[in-house]
C-alpha cells in the first residue's frame, strides 16, 4: 500500500521537516500489523515527494484475530484503516499540525498533491469525488480493471486517486486519516465510542459542514447507528460552542450599530437587490445567507422564482427561518426559497445552476489562505452568469465614531480590504475565468476615502 505526499513550494525539501522525516534517508517503523518504511523518491528544491510505503503482513493479521478468514485478501495492497493508522503513528506530528523547525511553514496553505496507488471505493468514483472535492481539491481518478487482458470482465471498486491542492499539510493528513476508511467501508478493529473522540479530533473543523458529513460519519463508524447520533449530536453541539450565548449574533448587532446612522445594511440590500432585478436572474444563490435579509427582500419580487440560502451554520439558518416565518408562507410562496447547510469552501453540487450567485459582507470572515479554495468553489464550482460580492471599505473606518484606529468593524474579520486591494483581487479573478467586472460603491461617498462599502459586480 503506497501513499506519496508532493510538493512544488520552494524549498520544496521543507516538506522533510513539515513530516520529521529526513529526505537523506529511509525510515522504517515497526507497526502491529506490519511494517511502514518512510523515503523520498524526489527531494530538490523546485519538487519533493515523500513516500509512505506499508506492508501488512495478511497471515500475521489471520492469526491476530482480525476476521479475516482468508488468508489470501486484498489489504495488504489498498488504502484502508491500516493506512490511517500508519498515518497517525508515522506523521503524527504532521498530523497535529506541529513542526518544531518551521512551526510559521505549518500553519501555511500548500500546494500539495496526494497520490494513493489502490483505493477500494464501494459506492464508485462518483462517492470518491463526492467525499474530496467539496474540500477543494482537483481529484483525478483512474479506475483499475479487474484484468486488463479480459476487459469483458468489466471494471473492479478499485481505483488510482490524486488530489491536488492549496492545503495545509495538517489539513491533508486529517483528510486522508478520516475518508480513507470511509472510502473503504470497513475497518481493522472493533469500533466504539472511542472512535467519535478519534473521528471529531481529526475531522471537527472540516466536518460538520461538509454536505456529506452524514454518510461520511455513518461509514466511519461502521453504520453504527447509535454511535452516529452521538457524533452527529456532537458536531452540531461543538458548531454551535463556537457562537455561546448568542456570540455572533451580538458581535453582528455591534457591527450593524457601527454602520446605523448610514444606513448602510438597508443600503447594501437594495443595491444588490437592484443588480439582481436588472440582470434578469430568476435563481439566485446567497452564500454565507446568515439570517436571510438579502432572501426576505428578494422574495418580495416574483421575478425571483428560486431562492436558495446556505451557511456554516445551523443557528443563522434557523434564525432565518424565522424571520421569514416560512411556516406562515402560503404553498407557492414557501416553493420559491429554501435554506441547507453547506460552507464556502466546499464543493457542493446543489449550488450549481443558478443564474446568480451572491456574497454579502462575508469573504472578510475568511481566513485569507482559504480565498484560493473560495475562489474556485464560486466560480468554478457554483459558475453562476452573474456573482455579486460586497465587502468592507477599510479606508472608510476612520469616519465611524467610537472606532479605534486600525480597529476592525467586527470582531470576526480575519480582514478588510482598501479599495485598491478588493480591485486588484477582483480583477485578477475576472481575468482568470474570462469574467466582465464593474465596481459600484455603496453609501455616502467621501471624496478621498470613498464609500463604506465596495460592490464588485462580475458577469459572463
Amino acid at each position: 500500500m503506497l501513499l506519496t505526499l508532493s510538493t512544488t513550494y520552494s524549498p520544496a525539501t521543507d516538506l522533510g521537516y513539515l513530516l520529521h522525516k529526513n529526505p537523506e534517508r529511509c525510515q522504517h517503523f515497526e507497526l502491529s500489523f506490519g511494517r511502514a518504511s518512510v523515503f523520498y523518491p524526489e527531494a530538490t528544491p523546485e519538487r519533493c515527494t515523500c513516500a509512505l510505503l506499508l506492508e501488512v503482513d495478511p497471515v500475521g493479521l489471520v492469526r491476530g484475530g482480525v476476521g479475516l478468514a482468508q488468508y489470501v485478501n486484498d489489504r495488504p495492497y489498498v488504502a484502508s484503516s491500516f493506512l490511517s493508522v500508519a498515518i497517525s503513528q508515522v506523521f503524527g506530528s504532521a498530523l497535529s499540525g506541529h513542526s518544531r523547525e518551521r512551526p510559521d511553514l505549518a500553519k501555511l496553505a500548500l500546494p500539495l498533491t496526494a497520490r494513493l496507488g489502490v483505493v477500494p471505493c464501494r459506492g464508485g468514483e462518483l462517492f470518491l469525488r463526492r467525499l474530496f472535492e467539496p474540500l477543494g481539491y482537483a481529484v483525478q481518478v483512474s479506475p483499475i480493471a479487474l484484468d486488463s487482458q479480459f476487459p469483458e470482465w468489466g471494471a473492479s471498486p478499485y481505483f488510482s486517486v490524486e488530489l491536488s491542492g492549496l492545503v495545509r499539510l495538517q489539513e491533508l493528513l486529517s483528510h486522508l486519516y478520516v475518508l480513507v476508511p470511509v472510502l473503504d467501508d470497513q475497518k481493522h478493529y472493533w469500533v466504539g465510542k472511542e472512535e467519535i473522540d478519534k473521528l471529531l479530533s481529526h475531522g471537527g473543523q472540516w466536518l460538520a459542514g461538509h454536505p456529506a458529513r452524514e454518510e461520511i460519519v455513518h461509514r466511519y463508524l461502521k453504520r453504527q447507528r447509535a454511535l452516529t447520533r452521538e457524533a452527529l449530536a456532537q458536531l452540531v453541539q461543538a458548531e454551535d460552542q463556537l457562537d455561546p450565548d448568542g456570540a455572533e449574533q451580538v458581535r453582528a448587532t455591534e457591527e450593524m450599530a457601527l454602520e446605523k446612522s448610514l444606513s448602510l445594511n438597508e443600503q447594501r440590500l437594495e443595491a444588490v437587490a437592484s443588480t439582481l432585478l436588472e440582470s434578469g436572474a430568476k435563481r439566485v444563490v446567497d452564500l454565507g445567507c446568515g439570517e436571510g435579509k438579502l432572501l426576505e427582500c428578494l422574495l418580495k419580487h416574483r421575478q425571483f422564482e428560486e431562492l436558495l440560502g446556505i451557511d456554516v451554520s445551523w443557528r443563522s439558518l434557523e434564525r432565518a427561518h424565522e424571520r421569514l416565518h416560512l411556516e406562515r408562507l402560503n404553498e407557492a410562496q414557501r416553493g420559491r426559497i429554501r435554506f441547507i447547510q453547506s460552507s464556502l469552501t466546499y464543493r457542493d453540487e446543489r449550488l450549481a445552476g443558478f443564474d446568480a450567485a451572491t456574497v454579502i459582507e462575508v469573504i472578510e470572515h475568511l481566513d485569507p489562505q482559504r480565498l484560493a479554495t473560495f475562489e474556485r468553489i464560486l466560480f468554478e464550482c457554483v459558475g453562476a452568469r452573474l456573482t455579486v460580492i460586497t465587502t468592507p471599505n477599510v479606508e472608510y473606518n476612520q469616519r465611524f465614531t467610537g472606532l479605534p484606529t486600525g480597529q476592525l468593524r467586527h470582531r470576526d474579520h480575519r480582514f478588510e480590504w482598501s479599495r485598491e486591494q478588493f480591485q486588484t483581487w477582483a480583477s485578477r479573478i475576472a481575468g482568470r475565468y474570462g469574467l466582465r467586472l464593474r465596481f459600484v460603491g455603496i453609501g455616502l461617498e467621501d471624496p478621498e476615502l470613498g464609500t463604506p462599502t465596495q460592490m464588485g459586480v462580475f458577469e459572463r
